[in-house]
């Protein structure tokens, strides 16, 4: 995947995750972080579990967000380095 795919997807999954967080959705919130993270090569990806709880979806969502975009930037300044 380019650069540009990569930030593209990213782009469109951001915004989806921020709809659902701030609609306090944050169950679909956890989904397209799930996703986010699945798009990320197994050597950056985190190691989450699932949400068995939808409660927890809000913490779930604060603790792992950040972690998660993280993880994207250090996967595009990998591709920007090829």
């Amino acid at each position: 995947m380019s650069l540009q795919e990569f930030d593209a997807l990213m782009d469109k999954m951001n915004l989806a995750f921020e709809y659902a967080e701030n609609l306090g959705q944050y169950v679909s919130a956890a989904k397209v972080l799930f996703q986010m993270n699945e798009q990320l090569p197994d050597d950056i990806q985190l190691s989450i579990e699932e949400l068995e709880n939808p409660e927890d979806a809000k913490s779930f969502t604060t603790q792992y967000s950040s972690e998660i975009k993280s993880a994207i930037t250090q996967y595009r300044q990998r591709l920007m380095n090829f």
